[in-house]
């Protein structure tokens, strides 16, 4: 069940409850009797796995080198292929 926050508008008295979705929201402070208002609170997202943000962050140099491959293999270049479109 989530926690909402509730703070009274008379006394400023801040308390949290624990409720379930459905429950409706708390309208009376428990110590006063003044009305009370939902706070809302942050929530921080953290994305974790391949796929977020690739473009986003450089990925980290492997140590032992100039950020080349540190396993000696090297990457094949493509061979050119003739441009053969007719103009």
């Amino acid at each position: 069940m989530p926690t909402y926050g509730y703070r009274c508008t008379k006394c400023e008295h801040t308390f949290e409850v624990f409720q379930s979705i459905k429950d409706d929201p708390i309208s009376v402070c428990e110590k006063c009797g003044g009305k009370v208002k939902r706070l809302v609170f942050p929530v921080g997202i953290a994305f974790k796995g391949s796929g977020f943000h690739i473009n986003d962050y450089c990925r980290p140099k492997k140590p032992g080198g100039n950020g080349e491959e540190s396993s000696g293999a090297k990457s094949e270049e493509k061979p050119k292929v003739a441009d053969t479109s007719v103009k």
